[in-house]
């Protein structure tokens, strides 16, 4: 007995659920032969406001858990991620018209990042924290802290590789994120997002948003409770506009690379989105 498939409906993911765009509008997301694949919800200015609203919210349970903590959630995403895999191959397959190869290799790189990031959680600290030499009684430490809610332009060439690339580094530290998944590629992006849903990550501390980021991107650079952004995806927009309006709520600002498909591991990619906390105490004196 023959029946109708049942296509996937992509929604949006804000503070742990899974709203369609308060808008109401949506776009056609087409294969790399220009197919139909699924329509994908258009989000506006007040679902970018929604995702910081929820970003900010989450932050303190977020940022006070201990880095051993954040660790094992960052590796249970790689697990849970490891258990989807196939479907995740063929969702790349069917959107960016690669071989089932391909796909798998960016899936494996993705599993990988999230697993190189969950190892760093609880060790940066070391790396680029520590005790300065001072002149005087006095104990000088230096510790980084979360930057705090860190709006991510994801890399545009990829379906899920760019995506993790700018999400996972910026987790470590405890920051939440607000990210514009690719617009042409975003279907992987929100599959992901169901991942994380049911991987400890709490509400609110990965939002994703679909659609477009000539049209969000300006919201979120000026927003007031935005305290970074990282325009990794955005080197086909008017950048250089978009860093005058962060720098009017003197926001962080991480440029473009030039990696339109990820953006390389690394620990610049962790200190980007934090801040050096330095403490003075005097020492006893005997």
């Amino acid at each position: 007995m023959s029946r109708l498939t049942i296509p996937k409906t992509y929604k949006l993911a804000i503070g742990g659920k899974f709203p369609r765009s308060e808008s109401g509008r949506t776009y056609e997301v087409t294969n790399a032969k220009g197919e139909f694949l699924a329509n994908a919800s258009l989000a506006s200015r007040k679902d970018a406001r929604d995702a910081v609203v929820a970003a900010r919210s989450a932050l303190a349970g977020w940022s006070g858990a201990t880095a051993y903590n954040r660790g094992q959630v960052l590796y249970r995403i790689a697990e849970l991620l490891e258990g989807r895999r196939a479907q995740f191959i063929e969702e790349i397959v069917q959107a960016e018209g690669v071989s089932q190869a391909k796909a798998a290799a960016q899936v494996d790189e993705a599993i990988d990042l999230w697993v190189w990031y969950a190892g760093w959680a609880d060790k940066y600290v070391q790396v680029v924290g520590g005790a300065n030499p001072v002149s005087g009684p006095y104990f000088n430490l230096s510790v980084p802290e979360p930057t705090g809610v860190v709006a991510l332009i994801a890399p545009q060439d990829t379906s899920l590789l760019g995506f993790v690339s700018v999400v996972a580094p910026a987790l470590v530290a405890g920051n939440t994120v607000v990210v514009i998944a690719s617009e042409r590629l975003p279907l992987s992006s929100i599959s992901l997002a169901e991942v994380l849903a049911t991987s400890d990550v709490p509400g609110g501390v990965v939002n994703v948003l679909t659609g477009s980021p000539a049209e969000m991107a300006p919201w979120l650079a000026s927003h007031a409770d935005v305290n970074a952004i990282d325009l990794a995806g955005a080197g086909e927009l008017d950048w250089i506009e978009l860093e005058v309006l962060a720098a009017e709520t003197l926001k962080r600002v991480v440029r473009p690379n030039g990696s339109r498909g990820s953006v390389p591991a690394s620990l610049d990619r962790i200190t980007a989105f934090t801040e050096v906390k330095t403490v003075w105490h005097t020492k006893a004196l005997l």
